[in-house]
């Protein structure tokens, strides 16, 4: 056994003996990465289309990036929300120009803090309407996912990631994702406060929103005097093809809420708030310690430029087309899947029935041929690489994912 075998061996052994057990890694160690390529311990090389589950959105150690956090590093690590310091001041007022809708930003540290503010500005925005607070309901849709915290773990509507953490927090409502006669029936009585959603959902299979529906949730929002809240922690930052993916939608939302690409691998969260909430929490309404740490907000600073640039939008419409031809072409010889569904570099390729329950078997096999991947449920292979991954990158991918896919049909 060589000696980088051996270390290997020992950190998955401190993993499994230490990790409290919430998680089942693929067995290998990911030592460093460079754009699309990752190198394991033992030297294995990888080409990455998992991308930190979409928050590398430039890549693995991009120059600028690095370039960012290493300058502030030598600066400033963290001060706290008790004093201003520059970066987390810049990117507020950065995100809340590129947003074309915003007023406020909060800065916290992951998606599941932003939807976390995000709920609470929604009751805090009723309660001060003097809406009683049986009045404050929020409705949010089936397959949805919102983050892990009690409060977002009941917003997402999947009984899976509910189940033992009984009492959940009341006060939310769930419909059917693009059926808007349930939505519309699930507000009649007046009572709902807000409807909370993913322009793509993620975790629910990479289920794009149907054309117009956003549209009319808006129109629903409006006619009932209730918020639209869009969670863009995964489909946004440039990912559907354009910076905030509800541009593709036509809808103008109340809340919005980041993280994953936003900090390029630097934890970081936001809430953007429009002109009917910004000003709704006051002085101790609410807070956090690290967030707008000054070395995520100089990072996310950077990343937002280049998340949001034309190239990085012709790239997303270039590759997302190769990686779907791609997925054609395989599918043509070995009929593995249904569809193939999504927008820009955020996509999901189905299982047929005859294949359901099994995609976590096809990550398996990727990895055995230098390919990370991702699942979306048990049955959906979800593609979110770095949005500037270059052709090489997918094509490699691509005949690894083919060699991959012969071996699972064939095991």
């Amino acid at each position: 056994m060589t000696e980088s075998t051996s270390d290997a061996a020992q950190l998955l052994a401190l993993g499994r003996d230490y990790y409290l057990p919430v998680y089942r890694p693929r067995q290998l160690i990911l030592e460093r990465g460079i754009g699309s390529r990752l190198w394991d311990s033992e030297g294995r090389e990888f080409v990455d289309l998992a991308g930190g589950i979409a928050v590398c959105g430039l890549g693995h150690c991009h120059p600028a990036l690095t370039a960012a956090l290493i300058e502030q590093a030598g600066k400033l690590w963290h001060t706290s929300n008790v004093f201003y310091s520059e970066p987390p001041v810049r990117l507020a007022e950065e995100l809340v120009t590129a947003s074309r809708f915003a007023e406020r930003a909060f800065l916290c540290n992951s998606g599941a803090e932003a939807n976390e503010a995000a709920i609470k500005l929604v009751r805090k925005w009723a309660s001060a309407q003097g809406r009683a607070p049986d009045r404050r309901v929020i409705v949010t849709f089936r397959g949805s996912f919102h983050g892990r915290t009690l409060a977002v773990v009941t917003a997402t509507a999947q009984p899976k990631y509910q189940e033992g953490y009984e009492p959940l927090p009341g006060g939310f409502r769930y419909v059917d994702f693009n059926d808007i006669a349930q939505l519309e029936a699930a507000m009649a009585d007046g009572d709902v406060a807000a409807v909370m959603l993913e322009p793509v959902q993620g975790e629910g299979g990479v289920m794009p929103a149907a054309p117009g529906f956003l549209q009319a949730v808006r129109a629903l929002c409006g006619k009932h005097d209730a918020l639209l809240v869009l969670d863009e922690i995964q489909c946004g930052m440039g990912r559907s093809g354009v910076l905030f993916a509800h541009w593709q939608d036509g809808v103008v939302p109340d809340i919005v809420t980041l993280a994953k690409a936003l900090g390029g691998g630097m934890p970081i969260g936001a809430m953007l708030a429009g002109p009917k909430v910004a000003e709704v929490m006051q002085f101790g309404a609410h807070g956090t310690t690290f967030g707008g740490n000054l070395l995520s907000s100089a990072v996310a600073r950077v990343a937002l430029r280049k998340l949001g640039s034309d190239e990085i939008a012709a790239n997303v419409q270039h590759q997302s087309q190769a990686i779907r031809d791609g997925l054609d072409a395989i599918n043509r010889d070995l009929d593995l899947f249904a569809e193939v569904r999504g927008r820009g570099l955020m996509l999901g390729a189905v299982l047929k029935p005859a294949y359901a329950g099994r995609a976590g078997e096809v990550l398996d096999h990727a990895a055995a041929n230098g390919l990370l991947l991702l699942q979306a449920g048990p049955d959906v292979l979800r593609f979110v690489p770095a949005l500037n991954i270059g052709d090489d990158d997918v094509a490699e991918g691509l005949a690894r994912l083919r060699t991959a896919l012969q071996a699972f049909v064939v095991g």
